[in-house]
């Protein structure tokens, strides 16, 4: 299994990926409901800004010259905490045929990887917290529950 770093050429599997991940929150949280009613609605600016700039990163998931899937990284720091520069998995995403098969697994052994190469102390990652599954796979991969986020409409 291999991180390929995205290129502008990957857009429309990044959009396909993601928008297979945001449906599939769509039901933890009125917040994540989405605008697009298909992926071919998905503008290609967002992941194209995200290509262009500094501090966040997409990586497609490759096994045997086949991409399977995708992660987005993206780093920062804490200056005044102990653990102070940190990698953040902002999205992780593996097509259904390939799950249970320990390819997140490894993807998040590749990330610990590229969080040591760049210097950082910690990974982070948040994800839905009706979501079960994900909850259940973060754990199992060494990751402890720090905090809660909380969210508020302000129509």
């Amino acid at each position: 299994m291999e991180l390929r770093e995205a290129t502008e050429a990957d857009i429309p599997t990044l959009i396909e990926y993601w928008y297979a991940l945001a449906t599939d929150n769509e039901p933890y949280s009125r917040f994540n409901e989405l605008v697009y009613d298909s992926q071919a609605e998905v503008p290609a600016d967002g992941f194209r800004n995200q290509l262009e700039r500094d501090g966040i990163t997409n990586y497609l998931v490759e096994v045997q010259g086949e991409t399977i899937g995708f992660v987005t990284l993206r780093d920062g720091e804490h200056s005044s905490r102990q653990y102070s520069r940190y990698l953040m998995i902002v999205n992780l995403y593996i097509k259904d045929a390939f799950q249970n098969r320990g390819h997140g697994t490894r993807v998040v052994e590749k990330v610990k990887e590229l969080a040591r190469a760049a210097d950082c102390d910690h990974l982070k990652v948040s994800c839905e917290w009706h979501n079960v599954d994900a909850r259940r796979f973060y754990t199992n991969t060494g990751f402890e529950e720090k905090q809660v986020t909380f969210v508020q409409s302000i129509e």
